[in-house]
């Protein structure tokens, strides 16, 4: 590997870590999400062009800040463009920007937490689409490259790249400012926040389509925001919720996939290979959520599940009629039919598949499963049970038809075959 080799990756690594900072203090200078990105690539270009020749620098981040923030001083001087953003910063912060730059630089040191905690929740706006949302948090808290999210994905790149620049130009048309939400309207604006991330999460978790069942890229973004998001809001219990729900079921992923690359379902999986220490760190977080003595809402209680999961080294050592009523609580708190769904799998196990399959089949008539390969892939699941095999077959095969991912189809026809054998 060469020398200009070593340092590109040093410093794509570098970029991966220090964006979002870099990016949340330039939107508070410049009061302009896609603006402070520019100036942050400026300020990545720069490092391309320097650092394969003086080296990287001792304290990289600081580097590329000192960088970006001459960049936005120097615009301000020169262009209109920013003439009113200073004064705007003049009269918000209270400062004049000086000749060397050396009191912008002061208030700009101060306050990061708040200033990632702002740009989370500008990503995560409600004006924008939830497509957008996961592009624009991918892009500038993520550190992700266009091509990257666009993989990521299975989207073609130009459609990423539009997405995220009429993210940036409806964040500027519709003048959302960039502050942290407060009081009432912080716990509005948090489940969109979380909602995002568990997206990004999931879409890593069980890819709906393509080629590979998991895309461990994507879990592990959102792990990594999910710990950013409960480091700057310590007080509320969904964000630790939501982290120990990741962190439990990110732990499953050594035992996911078998040597072919094919799915293996729960209760299949070699518990063995489960990441112990990621288990640990899951029901810590769920600790935390409890130790704030507020009610749980839908992502703590999906951890809780999680958890009973977690504790049984073996299958049959699973509490599922503590699970099941876990997910009667959920149907209260978050009703939805999924959820109606994963409670029928859960009362088959407690109870029987008889008493799973009556609750199953009350969804038949749910437009909102008419195409869900999962209300099929269960309802097989539990007539198989029930020594309905032919019934069974038919229902293996209409998932197998309605799924997008092909690792997944594969499964399913071979659950499907095996209903003929039965």
């Amino acid at each position: 590997m060469t020398a200009s080799s070593d340092s590109r990756g040093a410093v794509d690594a570098i970029w991966r870590i220090e964006s979002p900072r870099l990016i949340a203090s330039l939107t508070r200078l410049v009061r302009d999400v896609g603006l402070a990105q520019d100036l942050a690539q400026d300020a990545l270009v720069a490092a391309l062009e320097r650092w394969p020749e003086s080296g990287v620098p001792d304290n990289p981040g600081a580097w590329l800040m000192a960088t970006a923030k001459n960049r936005a001083i120097d615009l301000a001087r020169r262009g209109k463009r920013l003439e009113d953003k200073q004064q705007q910063l003049v009269r918000d912060v209270g400062i004049q920007m000086a000749v060397d730059g050396a009191d912008v630089e002061a208030a700009l040191d101060d306050e990061i937490a708040d200033d990632l905690l702002g740009l989370i929740f500008t990503c995560c706006h409600p004006v924008l689409s939830m497509q957008a949302r996961i592009a624009l948090t991918l892009r500038l808290l993520g550190g992700l490259s266009t091509p990257e999210i666009a993989r990521a994905f299975l989207v073609p790149e130009s459609t990423i790249a539009q997405r995220i620049v009429r993210a940036k130009r409806t964040l500027a048309e519709a003048d959302v400012p960039f502050e942290v939400p407060s009081g009432d309207e912080l716990q509005a604006r948090l489940p969109a926040v979380l909602e995002v991330i568990y997206l990004v999460f999931n879409e890593g978790y069980a890819a709906t389509a393509g080629d590979d069942w998991m895309r461990p890229a994507l879990c592990e973004e959102a792990l990594r925001l999910g710990r950013v998001l409960a480091g700057l809001v310590p007080k509320e219990p969904e964000v630790h919720g939501l982290v120990a729900l990741m962190e439990i079921q990110a732990s499953r992923a050594p035992a996911r996939v078998g040597p072919a690359g094919e799915p293996v379902l729960l209760l299949d999986q070699d518990r063995a290979r489960w990441d112990w220490l990621l288990v640990g760190r899951g029901l810590i977080a769920l600790e935390r959520a409890e130790r704030l003595e507020r009610p749980f809402g839908p992502y703590a209680l999906q951890a809780a599940i999680a958890a009973c999961h977690a504790r049984a080294r073996r299958p049959e050592q699973t509490d599922w009629v503590k699970i099941a009523a876990l997910y009667e609580a959920l149907s209260q708190v978050a009703p939805s039919p999924v959820v109606e769904l994963n409670r029928a799998v859960a009362v088959s196990m407690a109870f029987g598949p008889a008493a799973g399959l009556e609750l199953a089949d009350r969804l038949l008539d749910e437009p909102s499963l008419s195409g869900y390969h999962l209300l099929s892939s269960v309802r097989g699941d539990l007539l198989l049970k029930l020594d309905r095999a032919q019934e069974a077959r038919a229902e293996f095969e209409r998932a197998a038809s309605l799924t997008e991912n092909a690792r997944e189809r594969q499964l399913l026809l071979e659950r499907a075959a095996e209903c003929v054998r039965a």
